[in-house]
Order: structure tokens, then C-alpha cells, then sequence
């Protein structure tokens, strides 16, 4: 089980949203290098990093931000990184520099023909993050919910060839509400694919939930919020975490 370290990125700074709200911010970092040191210190073995001014303007915003981290992990790790992903350029911009994953959101629901083309293009790089609450997916930094039904999708670009797909839960996403692990495992379910876990991870008892349904296809989970206010230890989680995984096996 993979616990994935979250920098988010508002004008160059790693900061935390409540429930994607650009409003209700607070700022954890100015050096988001610094922040990508530590938690690779601390034992990550990959890092998530979300371009929020780009996923609201629709094209790359943070890019010195972004960089900078890149040299920092220098590829010691996979860095996957999502926010205002609409074209090919963009992708191979981001892969040429350094990223491993790209991850399409709102595009992949409004635009599937982008995301088939850069399965095609970018094969074994492209993630999709799905976005829902009550099993619906949602578009547009959250603001607008769709007739969309999760798995459905999912399914759909399972078939067209995405690595894995980041599910979120919009409902808790920034609360430390606890991972909505039944959503999660449905969707796992339901691919062969990988499913990543995002929102609301608040401290151990999530991690030893999620361990639990791993072997249903739940790779890892994103650690946000929780991990930078120390409500959850992020190098103990992950040595838990291992230790379950160890005795799963």
C-alpha cells in the first residue's frame, strides 16, 4: 500500500484546500521543493502533485514550482501530477521534464477523445482522476456534478488504456472526515486496473482499513491534509502500512 504525499500548488506555494474551495486555503509551505525533500526524507516512494491554478485556468501555472520538486527527487521516485491537463503538448511537456504520470481529470469526462489519444500517445503515463459524490462524477474543480456514474467511466477508460484511476471523494476531500473505503473497494471491483485512493484521509485507522481491501486492486492512498497538520505520522503510516501489506502476503 502506497501512501502518496500530496503537494498542492497555489502561486508557487504547497497549500491545502477545504473541499477544492480556492477560498478556505492555507499555506503549509513557500518552497515546495523543501516539502518534496522532506517527505522523500521521510520515506515516500511517490509524490502527487496537483497544479490547482492551472486546474482552474486550464493550462500549466505552477511550472517553476513543479521543476524545482523534479530536481529535487531527481527520479529517485515516480511523481504523478494533475491540474489544468488539456493537450498533448502539455503532457509531453511535463513527461519530457520529469513526470512519470500525468493525471486528466474534468478532460477526461468532457473531452474522452483527448484522453484516447493520449492513452495512445503517452501509453503506461496517462492516470485519470475521478471526482464523485453519491457515485456521481464531477467536473470542473467540483462545481458542476454530472449524470456520470463512476464505475462506468471508469470502466471506459480502463478499456482505452489509463495506468490507474485516483478516485476522490468530494464529500470529504480536506475534512479528515475518513477515506469513503466502500466507494473506493466498488471501483476496484470493478477494474483491473489499480484504483488510488484520495480524500478525507484522517489517521491510522484509515490506513489499516485500506490495507485491509487492498488485494480488491486499492494501490495506495494520497495523504493530504492529515499528514501536514500531524493528525497522521506519514513515516509511521507507512512502515504500518508495509507491515500489513507483509503479513497479507
Amino acid at each position: 500500500m502506497l501512501l502518496i504525499p500530496a503537494i498542492d500548488l497555489k502561486d508557487g506555494h504547497c497549500v491545502r484546500l477545504k473541499q477544492g474551495d480556492m477560498d478556505q486555503v492555507t499555506t503549509f509551505s513557500e518552497a515546495p521543493a523543501d516539502m518534496a525533500a522532506h517527505w522523500l526524507a521521510q520515506g515516500a516512494r511517490r509524490l502527487h502533485l496537483v497544479d490547482l491554478n492551472g486546474a482552474f485556468a486550464g493550462k500549466p501555472q505552477n511550472l517553476a514550482a513543479i521543476k524545482a520538486i523534479l530536481a529535487e527527487v531527481d527520479d529517485r521516485i515516480p511523481v504523478q501530477l494533475g491540474g489544468g491537463i488539456r493537450d498533448l503538448d502539455t503532457i509531453e511537456q511535463y513527461i519530457d521534464a520529469g513526470i512519470s504520470y500525468v493525471i486528466i481529470g474534468t478532460a477526461a469526462v468532457k473531452n474522452p477523445g483527448f484522453l484516447k489519444d493520449a492513452c495512445a500517445a503517452f501509453g503506461g503515463h496517462v492516470i485519470v482522476g475521478l471526482d464523485a459524490k453519491d457515485g456521481k462524477v464531477a467536473t470542473d474543480g467540483w462545481s458542476k456534478l454530472t449524470g456520470h456514474e463512476v464505475v462506468d467511466l471508469a470502466q471506459k477508460f480502463q478499456d482505452w488504456g489509463v495506468e490507474s484511476i485516483v478516485y476522490t471523494d468530494i464529500g470529504r476531500d480536506g475534512m479528515l472526515s475518513g477515506i469513503n473505503v466502500d466507494a473506493t473497494v466498488k471501483l476496484a471491483q470493478a477494474l483491473s486496473i489499480p484504483v488510488i485512493a484520495s480524500g478525507g484521509l484522517s489517521g491510522m485507522a484509515d490506513i489499516e482499513a485500506l490495507c485491509a481491501v487492498e488485494g480488491e486492486g486499492v494501490e495506495g492512498v494520497i495523504a493530504g491534509r492529515a499528514i501536514y497538520t500531524g493528525d497522521l505520522d506519514f513515516a509511521a503510516a507507512q512502515a504500518r502500512a508495509d507491515a500489513l501489506s507483509g503479513a497479507a502476503a
